[in-house]
């Protein structure tokens, strides 16, 4: 059966945005993830929206929007690993419609449609919806706001200007006030290029600027709730810590320049190379794309548009500048990678090209087979889903085999293969290689052993080795002690739970130990299932019973 163009798109998109939910029931990947679910927890359970603490203490690490979203989504649907995820996924689709809209009103429908294909397959951002922290609530805010503020230049209605001033100050809640640089840069790019001198100078961003100044009211007022009004509080080591402060200063510019409480090390070349992996399978294309876009500017030939490219390379650049540098930094950003990416594979006919890019995804459809099967063998789940197995196999011979059909069509073969071998892996990862993973996360098996065999008993753990995921999975009290000796005073019967390398308890046998390594760190040795024992920590759990 032949099927339309349309049956196509339709078929991909299902997949696509299947494997941005296929990790929703994933257990929480720690640390980041569990400590960003456990502050949502407590939040709901106390129904405390002001504060945030995380570590057994106040937090001032990041702003409260997420954590609210989260708390409330944990109100309605109760507490569980997909209800932490749900939003995050949401806003990202949200960030995918955003990104479809704004390609068909700048492009046509063709380029908007792989646009979000490219979009939801780029790699790092499926793994942002498995491993959930900030990042797929500010992919769809960004493209949303830039979205909203590109229509207040166009039709000049209250109600873009307002929407975009929303989702603008939703993001700066969520990362901070650099969440406004891309979507400045992106704005104000576009219309320094076109030298729209009188769309500059519009009152307009006035006005958005005083809304955007409003609607963070609730997160400035609740930094100055929890830490300015109490300057005896430590945070970071130190006392008379400013909450509002830290969000204007600290938390941005402290981090780039180094100067803050948060430090990190710069590399030039940290985003170069990490967009190799992070934007697979589209990666190569989005360099070649983006050099010729600049390469036509300069030139002086028609450019359809600017926001993308400026949005995204001051992004780029200023990321690069930084002194604290992480991966997933850069999804931000993909809404602009995936509409230059489309608009260039859309308008490319340069046969040779095509076929150049077409053998690159072929290439990637084979290698990720061979490097699926390598990791299957080396790992050695201990089960297997072999339903989910087929569906995998299947999808993996369908990127190799489907696209045959279209001689001539070189563009779709691209999109198809691109779309399902990257699809084929996040399942395989989802479905069989991390919950095998997860089963050496000692904190979550340990909730889940203690929920089930010691319901309501009292859980105490040491501040060095703070478990967030344990403090998220356990069901009931968790107390949190300085040092081992710091649980003489604790009223008995409780149970104990350290790590071994802290064990001095030898008076009495440990209840259960749990096999335990940092996942979210992974090494060879311990992926080879000959070496991994020995980079096995574990955590034992003790019940410290009353005197009789």
């Amino acid at each position: 059966m032949q099927l339309s163009a349309k049956q196509v798109y339709r078929i991909l998109l299902f997949l696509a945005v299947a494997v941005n939910f296929s990790g929703l029931f994933l257990t929480i990947i720690g640390p980041d993830g569990s400590l960003y679910a456990s502050i949502a927890k407590k939040m709901a359970v106390n129904n405390n929206f002001i504060e945030l603490f995380g570590n057994g203490t106040d937090w001032l690490d990041k702003p409260h929007f997420p954590f609210w979203v989260t708390a409330l989504s944990f109100k309605i649907f109760g507490i569980h690993y997909w209800s932490y995820k749900l939003p995050a996924v949401l806003f990202l689709l949200m960030g995918a419609a955003y990104t479809w809209q704004f390609a068909k009103e700048q492009y046509n429908v063709s380029i908007a449609n792989w646009a979000v294909l490219i979009l939801l397959t780029a790699e790092h951002i499926i793994l942002s919806n498995t491993d959930v922290r900030a990042e797929p609530y500010l992919t769809g805010l960004i493209i949303a706001s830039v979205y909203h503020f590109h229509k207040t230049v166009t039709n000049n209605r209250f109600l873009h200007l307002f929407l975009g001033s929303l989702f603008a100050a939703f993001a700066i809640m969520t990362k901070g006030m650099f969440a406004l640089i891309p979507i400045g840069a992106a704005i104000g790019g576009h219309l320094l290029i076109r030298q729209n001198w009188k769309e500059i100078l519009n009152w307009r961003w006035l006005i958005a600027f005083i809304l955007i100044g409003i609607m963070i009211i609730p997160e400035l007022y609740s930094l100055y709730y929890q830490f300015d009004l109490h300057p005896e509080k430590e945070v970071f080591g130190k006392k008379n810590v400013s909450g509002i402060r830290f969000f204007f200063w600290d938390s941005q510019f402290g981090r780039f320049f180094n100067t803050g409480p948060i430090k990190g090390k710069g590399d030039l070349s940290f985003f170069i190379h990490t967009t190799l992996w992070a934007y697979l399978p589209w990666s190569i294309m989005l360099y070649v794309a983006i050099y010729q876009q600049i390469k036509k500017g300069l030139r002086k030939e028609k450019v359809v548009e600017w926001y993308s490219i400026c949005g995204a390379l001051a992004t780029f650049l200023l990321f690069s500048l930084s002194k604290f540098q992480l991966p997933h930094y850069l999804n931000i950003v993909f809404p602009f990678f995936a509409i230059i990416t489309a608009d260039y594979l859309y308008q490319l006919q340069n046969r040779k090209a095509l076929n150049i890019f077409n053998g690159i995804h072929f290439g990637i459809s084979v290698l990720v087979i061979f490097l699926v099967a390598a990791l299957y063998l080396i790992f050695r789940p201990a089960e297997t889903n072999w339903l989910a197995a087929f569906i995998i196999a299947v999808l993996f011979f369908a990127a190799i085999l489907w696209p045959w059909k279209w001689e001539n069509n070189i563009k779709e073969k691209i999109i198809v293969r691109g779309v399902v071998s990257i699809v084929a892996v996040n399942l395989f990862l989802n479905w069989i290689f991390y919950p095998a993973l997860l089963q050496y996360q000692g904190g979550t098996t340990a909730a889940r052993f203690i929920n089930q065999q010691y319901p309501g008993a009292p859980v105490v753990q040491l501040k060095s080795r703070f478990s967030y995921t344990l403090e998220f999975d356990l069901n009931d009290t968790l107390i949190t002690v300085p040092s081992l000796a710091d649980t003489a005073g604790l009223k008995k019967p409780f149970l104990l739970f350290v790590l071994n390398a802290d064990d001095t308890t030898s008076v009495v046998e440990p209840v259960k130990e749990f096999p335990n390594f940092p996942v979210s760190k992974l090494n060879g040795r311990f992926v080879d299932h000959r070496k991994r024992d020995a980079q096995l920590q574990y955590f034992r759990l003790y019940e410290i019973k009353a005197a009789e």
